[in-house]
């Protein structure tokens, strides 16, 4: 069986600095024609999207695709609401945890799994100011370290 292809398109860093990931999911974008030509191009871009649930669906909200250069007067709006494909129990459950624990939805990375375009979406709860302060010393540490030992392996 081959491999299916795999490529990483946008991670949303912000996500993993503000908030503790809990439980991931991947989902697909219900999205239009011109969108996905902006999108295998790159052309995205996470800013303060999160994701809510209305009606037994995932919507993401703030999520911009940049319109596709060569459209035409058909070309897609950039900012708006995108229904997220999943599962109906897998929905249930992530509303049951935000409604109960207080948590959020957000996106953390879109990418191509083989001709289609998802999704990961994470079940978070938002890092105290500590938390953010401690990861960003441990991040430096971490640099610090690699750039000594490559210094030491000239």
């Amino acid at each position: 069986m081959e491999k299916e292809k795999f490529k990483l398109i946008l991670k949303n860093k912000k996500a993993y600095f503000n908030y503790e990931i809990i439980e991931e999911l991947e989902c697909g974008l219900q999205l239009v024609g011109t969108e996905v030509k902006s999108v295998r191009m790159g052309r995205v871009s996470f800013g303060d999207s999160y994701i809510t649930i209305k009606n037994n669906t995932l919507e993401l909200i703030g999520f911009t695709i940049q319109p596709y250069s060569h459209g035409s007067v058909f070309n897609h709006q950039g900012d708006r609401k995108r229904v997220l494909l999943a599962h109906k129990q897998e929905i249930k459950k992530f509303n049951r945890k935000v409604e109960s624990k207080g948590m959020t939805i957000v996106p953390l990375e879109i990418y191509l799994k083989g001709n289609l375009i998802k999704m990961k979406i994470a079940l978070a709860r938002g890092k105290a100011v500590y938390d953010k302060k401690n990861a960003i010393k441990e991040r430096d540490l971490n640099k610090e370290a690699r750039r000594e030992l490559k210094m030491l392996n000239y």
